[in-house]
This record gives structure tokens, sequence and C-alpha cells, in this order.
């Protein structure tokens, strides 16, 4: 899923919402809460193919919108950069861990885990810029984070093991976020660079699982085969759509939208895809909405005061 693209530090949040920011930002977090949907419906194939097919297929869409925008020179330039190399072989890493365990957690029946890790996700972003950025806390902020924290021990002691499936998503997603922004590039030419990067071992891998009879694309019904190519759409134009909705809104408006998607997942978790909503989940998801809730106001009351 994380879930999603950041700006890189040279594009300042604009000062004023734009109707074309919301439309884009409300689609990409849309198409990410519908995502469970889709994986779902190739929960027979491996998590391990299908992140192979979702690079694979990310390649050609991710290269098309470069080439209609006319950015390809930046790309050229990263490839003769050995730091935004090293850097986007970071990313790339990061992304594709977090898409692995994302997909083995909706069709292993551990959707509502992944949507308490995307929930965790902004909260783990602030703890993150304090711990390695040297940026002050303020005391809504440590009551949110302490809030999550309450509810990871909640579950933990409930189900006598760590909430993995969730905080996997979270460290992976927001070391990955804290990495883009170092990388020195625009978000569409960032995402093309990860998934040029991650080609060559994810053909790699298609290779071995034709070679060991393991393969699903092309094979038995061409179901299998388009949804395989088609995970390369559902990759790329959310990402795409977030970037370019990121630079037309405000970051507190960014802040409250990314609730969409993992709220989407909540729901079909809960509703479609029938998963046990215990009582540690009716005291644990509280808390994590009521931290975000707070978050939320933080994050009004920051902007309001930051200067123009």
């Amino acid at each position: 899923m994380r879930n999603p693209d950041t700006l890189s530090n040279t594009q300042p949040a604009p000062p004023e919402d734009t109707p074309q920011g919301l439309a884009f930002a409300i689609g990409a977090y849309g198409l990410w809460g519908f995502l469970p949907l889709y994986m779902k419906a190739i929960a027979h194939i491996p998590a391990a193919e299908i992140v192979v097919h979702r690079v694979i297929w990310s390649v050609p869409v991710g290269a098309l919108v470069l080439i209609l925008l006319g950015r390809t020179a930046t790309l050229r330039e990263a490839f003769r950069s050995p730091r935004t190399l090293a850097m986007g072989c970071v990313t790339a890493t990061l992304i594709s861990v977090n898409w692995g365990i994302y997909i083995w957690a909706v069709n292993s029946g551990h959707a509502l885990d992944a949507a308490l890790g995307y929930y965790i996700n902004p909260l783990f972003s602030i703890l993150l810029g304090a711990l390695l950025l040297g940026e002050r806390l303020s005391r809504l902020q440590l009551a949110a984070i302490g809030l999550a924290a309450i509810a990871v021990a909640i579950l933990t002691l409930d189900s006598g093991r760590f909430p993995w499936v969730a905080l996997s998503l979270t460290f992976t997603f927001g070391l990955y976020a804290l990495a883009k922004k170092r990388l020195p590039i625009g978000p569409n030419q960032g995402f093309l660079l990860e998934v040029l990067i991650l080609l060559a071992p994810a053909l790699a891998y298609l290779v071995y699982l034709i070679m060991t009879g393991q393969n699903h694309f092309g094979q038995g019904v061409p179901f299998n085969t388009w949804m395989l190519v088609g995970c390369g759409v559902v990759t790329a134009v959310p990402l795409i759509f977030y970037a370019n909705g990121a630079k037309r809104l405000r970051l507190s408006t960014i802040g409250i939208l990314q609730y969409i998607a993992p709220t989407m997942i909540f729901l079909c978790a809960v509703l479609v895809f029938d998963e046990p909503f215990g009582r540690a989940r009716m005291i644990a998801f509280p808390l994590i909405w009521g931290a975000l809730v707070i978050y939320s106001i933080s994050l009004f009351r920051q902007m309001r005061h930051k200067p123009a």
C-alpha cells in the first residue's frame, strides 16, 4: 500500500489549497483505499510474485508519465550521481519491503493490522523527526504518541505477541518517507528511479519462478495475467496522483486527507473480508483515532502560527 510518495525539500507547500490538488489527493487516497479489494482478488498468488509484477509493470507507466511531462533529463542526471543512486537504493528497498508486507497482510487475513499500521504512520513520522532531526515535540504530540503506545501495548497483551504486521508497515513506510525527502529529485522521477533500481532483481526472480514452474503470469486462466499486468497501474497511478496533489495542497490538508486510505482499508477488513474485531481492537482502534485527532489539532496549530 504506502502507502505514498513525498515531496522533495525543494518544493514548498502552497499557501492555499486548489481544487486540482484536492482532486488528485482524494483520488490517490481513494485508490489506495480500494487496493485491498484488488489484492484480495489475486490472493492465490504469492506476495513476492505480486511485488515483482508491481515493479515490472510500474516501469512503463512511470516512464510514460515522465516522457509526457518532459522530465527525463533529471532522471538521467540521477543515474550519474552515486549519492542519488545510493539513496534511491535505500528508498527502493524500503518501499518494496513495505509492499510485500502489505500484500501478505491483506491476503492472509490481516487487513485490520495493515489499517492500524497506516493509522500509526503519521505519529511515527513525528517521533522520527524528534529522534533523528532534533524537532521538538509539543505536549499534544507527546500525548498522541502516548495513546498510540498504549494501543500497541493492549494489542500485544491481548494476543501475547507484538503486532509486528502493523508496526512493520509503520516502520518501513515512515523510514521510506524520511529517506524520500533526502532524494534530490522530484517525486515522479524518484518513483521511476526506484522501480528501475528494483527492475533487475524483479526480472531475476521472475526467471527463477518460470524455471521452477511457480510462475502464474501467462499460465492457466487469463485473469491472473491481466491482474498482474494491472499491478503496475494500481501502483503507479495513485503515487503519481499523490505527487501532483501534494504540490497543490497545504501540509495540514494532506495531513488530514491521509486518513482516508487506512479508514477504507479498515472498512474493507471489517465489512467485506469479515475479519474479527475483538475486544482488544475495540479498545485499541479508538485510542489510535483519538491520538490522530490530537495530532491533527497539533498540526493545525503549527500551521496557524507558522510565519508566511
